[in-house]
């Protein structure tokens, strides 16, 4: 059946669903929306990983290959604290240009016939369609008008950050820790292209403040960041997309995906912190997930309650994730003082729901034995979420 679908938001999560609805039937009517001019989007690289490409690969084969041609990857992590380095073999990542990435994306869903709006914006769910897709990000207009629908709601974290862009190419994921007289500052770097990377810093605002970091102009700030970090940039500048500003990560969360013909996707339904580097990947499994909720279903309610269904059931551990993720952050004095191999250790174990209950050393000392042990692994994922909401109900008790 013959369907018009119009997607409000022309980012990763919006193409791909165009593309996967126009391949599951070409007599899709298919309008993709996109506020920016053709070739204008914010960010510099995303990253995504091995299973990220094994899904799109079943999908779209042709949208994944060209994907993974264009992209560069790694497999190492290095983490410097002060001018102490430790580097660690892990799995295989990939980064990509934002840019680069809309672009294979809009090219692939033209081919296969979708209309591209660019410098459109509707703000109310057009009159007609049989399906309008909210993907414009966390400020949609399209789920503001309806907010009391959907249940918005955000939580606004602890740290600042700032995302920029250098010339510097990291050959490996990579995390570096400044001392400085107002605190510790810390930047993560990866590699999206042959000639550039990205770069997000990130400090307490006690830090920012006593850097002068919040009321720096754009050269003034990046001069002093380019400074602090100059070991890793090895003499290569910082750069700043136009309005690039320091300001917490807002958790976006919603009572209800979807209402009547109107759906969240990506962004608009929910936001995890970046520190997980997740947030594309998530964007363009919503998209999977609702295509195909929308291939086994013939009536538009099923299809859109199936899929707010499984997806808010798969996001569960990645959201965990973020959660701790930006918490072990806001409580690096924690943890930064350890051997820099221990630290490194712990940073990659900062998703662990039991780690901000246990001593670190002692945290370390039972990961590493139960590294080498099945039996102890199987008891630390079975009894780590249960002893953490024991310990944190007590916690939050003791504070009442």
């Amino acid at each position: 059946m013959r369907v018009k679908v119009v997607c409000v938001g022309g980012g990763p999560a919006g193409l791909y669903l165009a593309i996967l609805l126009k391949q599951q039937d070409p007599s899709h009517d298919v309008t993709v929306h996109e506020r920016n001019p053709e070739g204008r989007t914010y960010g510099w690289g995303v990253t995504y990983w091995r299973g990220l490409l094994d899904k799109l690969r079943a999908h779209d084969p042709e949208t994944a290959r060209a994907i993974e041609a264009h992209s560069v990857r790694w497999t190492d992590g290095v983490a410097r604290v002060r001018d102490l380095t430790t580097r660690h073999h892990g799995d295989e990542g990939f980064g990509i240009g934002r840019h680069r990435l809309l672009d294979l994306l809009a090219g692939r869903a033209r081919a296969l016939g979708v209309r591209l709006e660019f410098e459109s914006e509707p703000t109310e769910p057009p009159a007609g369609a049989d399906l309008v897709v909210a993907a414009d990000g966390v400020h949609s207009a399209l789920r503001g008008g309806a907010a009391d629908r959907f249940g918005t709601r955000v939580t606004t974290g602890r740290n600042p950050y700032i995302w920029l862009g250098t010339t510097k190419v990291f050959d490996a994921f990579t995390f570096a820790f400044t001392e400085t007289e107002h605190g510790w500052i810390w930047a993560y770097g990866y590699a999206y292209s042959g000639d550039h990377s990205t770069c997000v810093v990130e400090c307490s605002p006690e830090t920012c403040a006593g850097l002068g970091l919040d009321r720096a102009g754009e050269g003034e700030g990046l001069a002093l960041l380019e400074k602090l970090f100059a070991d890793v940039l090895d003499g290569h500048p910082l750069i700043a997309r136009s309005g690039a500003s320091w300001q917490p990560f807002r958790t976006l969360t919603n009572r209800a995906w979807h209402h009547g013909n109107l759906v969240l996707l990506g962004d608009a339904a929910h936001t995890t912190h970046y520190s997980i580097g997740a947030g594309t990947t998530l964007a363009l499994e919503d998209a999977m997930c609702l295509a195909d909720a929308l291939r086994a279903h013939t009536g538009l309610p099923e299809a859109l309650a199936a899929y707010e269904r499984r997806r808010r059931a798969a996001l569960l551990s990645a959201q965990s994730a973020a959660r701790y993720s930006a918490q072990w952050y806001e409580n690096l004095p924690r943890y930064i003082h350890l051997p820099p191999h221990r630290m490194f250790a712990l940073l990659g174990q900062r998703h662990s729901p039991l780690l901000p209950y246990v001593p670190p050393q002692l945290y370390y000392g039972l990961d590493r034995a139960a590294g080498r042990l099945e039996a102890l692994r199987r008891l630390k994922r079975w009894l780590g979420p249960r002893a953490a909401r024991a310990l944190h109900a007590r916690a939050t008790s003791r504070r009442g």
